[in-house]
């Protein structure tokens, strides 16, 4: 995870202005889950895997984003924009989030078979935000630490707040809730060549950033890994795409060992510096984060100073 100064032009400070405060907070799973690079990259693929199932949202990604010439740039976009809704300044996100919905409100066209549609269309928005969401809690769950239902039911109600400033009408409050809106949509996934040249140019393509090609294959497949088994069966994304026992043991160390490594350039650091807290806070052990929770004052407690 590097450092992250900007969105498409917007120049975003994580670690100013001193105590404003995020869309979440410290003691957050929404903090936990978001500064784990496995957990970023591997749910970051699986919810494009389960957006691309929907032709509608498969059209709209490759006409109008830069996916195919460089899907690993495009997806840490992706993954800085959930940055900023996480652990940027409020007014930072709400600035953010509002270009990139213009932005959305530009893509509209048709699918190959005819049907139209605008990336504003509500289910669109809401079934992007819902694979967002579930890819990012359950490849944590999967590859970093076991979260319990109650933690996870925490991560969907921390997200609310941000989804709904994209214009998401049905945020998920729980797995149930997503596999529900899967439930519903399903009868339109279908399998295509574009989902699999995804996958090839993820583990191949341009901008690697110095991952090696075995590694990107790994986290490609990881993803393939936790997808619901029907989709994956819709998707025709068999056995050429399992995971081996190897790199699921590999991926998972590497997960754990990135929850105690800080990155003090990073958001997660940057945020915590913010806040008034050790920039490395999000990697010391749960215990030793409570201990300094309970001295901490968050910022919109804290005394107005009298001019």
């Amino acid at each position: 995870m590097l450092k992250i100064d900007s969105y498409l032009g917007w120049k975003v400070d994580f670690a100013n202005p001193p105590g404003a405060p995020a869309y979440t907070g410290p003691d957050s799973v929404s903090w936990r889950v978001f500064k784990n690079p496995i957990a970023l990259s591997v749910g970051g693929v699986a919810a494009v895997l389960l957006e691309f199932a929907d032709a509608r949202i498969r059209s709209g990604v490759w006409e109008h984003s830069t996916y195919k010439a460089d899907p690993i740039g495009r997806s840490q976009r992706t993954g800085m924009a959930a940055m900023i809704g996480v652990y940027g300044p409020q007014s930072a996100a709400r600035r953010v989030i509002q270009g990139v919905t213009n932005m959305h409100a530009r893509v509209e066209g048709q699918t190959p078979s005819g049907e139209g549609y605008r990336a504003l269309d509500v289910d669109l928005l809401d079934w992007v935000s819902a694979t967002a969401t579930w890819g990012f809690v359950t490849a944590y769950d999967r590859f970093v630490a076991k979260l319990s239902e109650a933690e996870q039911r925490r991560f969907y109600a921390e997200g609310e707040p941000i989804a709904r400033l994209y214009g998401v009408k049905a945020p998920l409050t729980s797995e149930a809730d997503f596999m529900a809106m899967l439930e519903r949509l399903a009868p339109r996934f279908e399998p295509h060549p574009i989902i699999n040249e995804f996958l090839s140019i993820f583990e191949s393509g341009p901008g690697a950033m110095g991952l090696p090609k075995t590694l990107r294959r790994a986290l490609a497949r990881a993803s393939v890994s936790i997808l619901p088994q029907n989709v994956r069966e819709t998707l025709q994304l068999g056995p050429d795409y399992d995971l081996s026992p190897f790199w699921a043991g590999t991926l998972r160390m590497m997960g754990a060992a990135a929850e105690r490594v800080p990155i003090l350039s990073a958001p997660p650091a940057q945020a915590s510096l913010r806040l008034g807290l050790p920039a490395d806070f999000l990697y010391r052990s749960r215990a030793a984060q409570q201990r300094l929770l309970a001295d901490w004052t968050p910022p919109d407690m804290r005394p107005v100073a009298a001019e």
